[in-house]
Order: structure tokens, then sequence, then C-alpha cells
């Protein structure tokens, strides 16, 4: 029969393994479950090593608070604001071919009527400071039904990066970052 110390030593190497597939995901969603694993081998380990109160503080703050936390970092960051222009609408299909690109990018999509950025400008006109709707940044613009204009040089070449930017210039969509438009 294996004793609590004969399980120590293969469930203490999980813990770099399960480390060094943490460190290397793409995802954050995948980060975020391995992070639980994490704290959870964690907290198994404390257990068998005696240290009751170790592994129930590991598993309340370093598995359960932190993960927590995580979540909701990641479903309050991981979004990609699109303002529309002025009478320019987002036709459902476009809107399908831009989160389906949006999610290789793990984003999600949320458009932003022009009526609702123009009470925030005039907000931001009261109190200086704030940027776009309710203090949150535009991620880019949809100039007309095809013209996208992404507002960082940077996300933009990671977002054209993707399959999603050549799908959505093969359906007749442009692509600009900042004022310009290109047609890739």
């Amino acid at each position: 029969m294996i004793t609590g110390l004969g399980l120590l030593v293969p469930i203490t190497a999980l813990l770099p393994l399960t480390a060094i597939l943490l460190v290397n995901q793409r995802s954050p969603y995948q980060t975020l479950v391995l992070r639980g694993i994490l704290g959870a081998i964690a907290t198994l380990v404390y257990a068998l090593l005696g240290a009751a109160d170790v592994a129930l503080t590991e598993a309340l703050v370093g598995t359960l608070l932190s993960t927590t936390l995580y979540a909701i970092a990641l479903r309050s960051s991981m979004v990609f604001r699109l303002e529309l222009k002025a009478g320019v609408e987002l036709a459902p299909e476009r809107r399908e071919l831009l989160e389906r690109w949006l999610q290789q990018a793990f984003l999600r999509l949320e458009v932003i009527a022009p009526a609702k950025n123009a009470q925030a400008a005039s907000l931001a006109k009261e109190k200086p400071g704030l940027t776009e709707p309710a203090g949150l940044p535009v991620h880019g613009w949809l100039l007309s039904a095809d013209q996208l204009s992404i507002a960082s040089p940077w996300l933009s070449n990671q977002l054209q990066g993707l399959a999603g930017a050549q799908v959505w210039q093969r359906a007749g969509g442009l692509i600009a970052t900042g004022a310009g438009v290109a047609n890739g």
C-alpha cells in the first residue's frame, strides 16, 4: 500500500510539469484552468506534508480567489470595442466574420453605436481624462460597411496575422491602422 509520503514524489513532480504547461499556453482561458490545477496540486502537496493550514490557505487564496479574480479580469479585458461611425450599420454576416476573426485572438466583439459614443464625448468634455464610452477605449472603427480601422498598430499587426484577416479581405473588407485604409 502506498502511504501519503509515497504519493508525495509523483504528485510533486506534477508541479513543475503543470507550471511549464501554464507558461507555454497561448490561450488565456487554458492558462486559467492550468492555474487552478497548479493550485490544487500545491494544496495536495501541502496536505500530504501535514501542513493543513498552508493547504487551506493555498486552496482558498492561491487557487480559488486568484483564479476567480483572473477570470473576472479576463472577462472584462479581452474585448475589442468597435465604434460604428454615424450612418454605418454592421450587417449580421459582417459581424459574424468579425467575431470569428477576433475569437482567433481570444477577443470578444463589443459594438458601440455612434449615439452612445456621442454621449460619451459630451461626458468627456465635462470630465477631461475620460476616453470614449464610460472611460473605456475604442480599439477600432467601422468607417463604412467594409472599411475597418484599427487604432493600435501593434493590435493591427497581431490581428492581420490571423486567418480571419484574409477572410475579411476576401469578403471585400478593407483593413487600416489609424486613419488610412489599405486593401490587403
